[in-house]
């Protein structure tokens, strides 16, 4: 049987003087006794696997509400998959993998249904009640809001994961991190996250663009992207399914390996020998080649324009806000339209942080059956 500790001598043995150790974690907010077997890293993981926030996120919007197919991906689908490609990035750079996959996993738990368009609109309405922002309600569902533990709130997960969530940054995340050390960078498994993240979204959007016909492959062909172009020639086929399945790996291979090859770059021309390095660097250390970020910029650019901006997303982002628009403001308006539990959370906490946390854990389909119930009168309530 192989123990915790062992674990943890052989993280000291394998993983780079730079990779964050379970062994040298910060710790908790309550105290708790070692786990015989799993570091805390690793239990941090399972602890969110196991919550409610992670099994909602089956039925959370990533770019297709979830009864337009069953083949498009959802917030959860894309959580896996970028904590497999955090793993491989962790894996080759010699960082801690366990870290790397537990702040993966965590990292969207906080997303509204309807995806960005729910989180714009909820921060909309939240303008005077403190916003709303999807990283600070990842914490909050990870230190309050999850109820699985009779000693303490939340998951009580370690400093360094909770620090990896708050920290969390793409071009459309950012968050209050002033308890959490700002004027340091946090540790190279959290920056990996960042890039796992996008590169996820990024090649499985281009996927699921090509898959429901917003996007045609003759449209990306004349787009003349240089990513495109570069698995083009990696794979010389016949437009089809098999094809489309061939060149979404490839791109992601070219992405995943850039990234690895230029922060190995990174961290030997900064001398980078330990945690305490990383966190007082000036920059961040995980990133890609300057060819490949102006690169990778233009595929999105393009997703943006022709995907994101096509007018049925656009629809379905409008209609959406409108229904979380009408269940927030019945909610304020009459509380006791909300169930008991939520009913009883107002009082220590503000009317419209309770009526925020309760939609911001709603899944596309319980929002719709919500509205429903709420507002058509032939819908029993």
């Amino acid at each position: 049987m192989r123990l915790r500790t062992e674990y943890e001598r052989l993280e000291e043995e394998i993983l780079a003087p730079y990779a964050m150790k379970a062994s040298r974690s910060r710790g908790r907010v309550y105290a708790e006794d070692e786990h015989p077997y799993r570091t805390a890293y690793q239990k941090d993981r399972d602890r969110i696997i196991h919550t409610t926030a992670f099994r909602r996120l089956e039925y959370k919007t990533q770019v297709f509400i979830n009864y337009e197919g069953d083949y498009y991906r959802t917030r959860l689908t894309h959580t896996l998959e970028a904590a497999q490609i955090g793993r491989t990035i962790a894996r080759a750079l010699r960082l801690n993998e366990d870290l790397t996959e537990a702040i993966t996993l965590a990292h969207d738990l906080g997303h509204t249904p309807f995806g960005h368009a729910g989180e714009e609109v909820l921060n909309e309405l939240m303008a005077n009640h403190g916003g709303f922002n999807h990283n600070e309600q990842t914490l909050r569902i990870v230190t309050e809001l999850e109820h699985r533990y009779p000693d303490f709130p939340g998951l009580n997960l370690t400093w360094e994961v909770r620090e990896g969530i708050i920290k969390h940054e793409t071009e459309y995340d950012w968050a209050d991190t002033s308890d959490y050390e700002p004027h340091l960078r946090p540790t190279l498994e959290a920056q990996v996250v960042n890039f796992c993240d996008e590169i996820a979204y990024t090649t499985h959007d281009l996927d699921d663009g090509l898959r429901s016909g917003i996007l045609t492959f003759d449209q990306v062909e004349e787009a003349n992207l240089a990513l495109w172009q570069e698995v083009r020639r990696m794979v010389d086929a016949p437009w089809g399914e098999l094809t489309r399945h061939r060149l979404i790996r490839k791109l992601i291979n070219l992405l995943v390996t850039d990234l690895i090859t230029e922060t190995a770059r990174r961290l030997r021309e900064h001398d980078i020998g330990s945690v305490e390095d990383v966190r007082r660097c000036e920059h961040m250390l995980v990133g890609y080649s300057a060819e490949m970020r102006e690169k990778h910029r233009e595929l999105k650019r393009f997703l943006y324009e022709h995907m994101y901006r096509h007018y049925r997303v656009v629809r379905m982002a409008i209609k959406s806000q409108r229904i979380l628009r009408d269940l927030f403001q019945a909610y304020v308006a009459e509380p006791q339209q909300l169930p008991h539990d939520v009913q009883r959370r107002i009082g220590p906490v503000p009317l419209h942080r309770v009526v925020a946390d309760y939609i911001a854990g709603m899944t596309d389909r319980y929002a719709l059956q919500e509205w429903d119930r709420l507002f058509a009168p032939w819908e029993r309530t």
